[in-house]
């Protein structure tokens, strides 16, 4: 049985946190792949909002919003349970979906901790007050996260100067998420 797909707004403070991999087991359910390695949005949400994948065929059109049941991470990707959803060949047909869920709706950070996607578009200075750039960017490089910032200032051939700058206490000396601002203890020329 197919269920009445819920056509939807996104909300305006939606974000991409995952794709629909498979349907997973028998009953229905989703193999979801999240994009972070903490999916705590995904859990933390009891209401999704799919989009169709940019290739191929989808049940839906726009935005539908699913309700969830129940969201747990198995292995290296997350399987959920959606309300009116029992069939695995439906399951199936959402597959490539992008899933996104309100930022309203994430986990309430710890102290010194933050998402990704707050830090973006962040101006960052140093401590002299030297404008350094932009957060483009953020790279996990395994022991740390680096931020990538681009600088309204140009280079010699009129390419906008790309600075990358670890962000580990050594180095961030303050994230001021309600001011858009991270001070840091860093030279421009580094």
């Amino acid at each position: 049985m197919q269920p009445a797909w819920e056509p939807a707004e996104l909300p305006a403070d939606a974000i991409e946190v995952g794709r629909i991999l498979d349907a997973w087991g028998l009953k229905g359910w989703l193999k979801i792949l999240p994009h972070s390695a903490s999916p705590e949005a995904l859990f933390s949400s009891k209401r999704w909002f799919l989009q169709p994948n940019e290739r191929g065929a989808s049940p839906f059109t726009g935005t539908v919003q699913l309700r969830v049941r129940e969201a747990k991470e198995h292995s290296d990707s997350v399987v959920a349970c959606i309300h009116e959803l029992d069939d695995r060949d439906v399951a199936q047909s959402l597959k490539g979906a992008r899933i996104f869920v309100p930022r309203s709706s994430f986990p309430t950070p710890a102290i010194d901790e933050y998402y990704w996607v707050d830090l973006m578009g962040l101006q960052v200075r140093n401590r002299e007050g030297v404008n350094l750039g932009e957060v483009t960017e953020l790279l996990s490089t395994g022991p740390q996260t680096v931020l990538v910032l681009r600088d309204t200032v140009t280079d010699g051939e009129g390419k906008p100067i790309e600075r990358m700058i670890p962000f580990v206490s050594a180095y961030v000396d303050a994230v001021d998420i309600q001011g858009r601002l991270i001070t840091v203890d860093w030279q421009a020329d580094y």
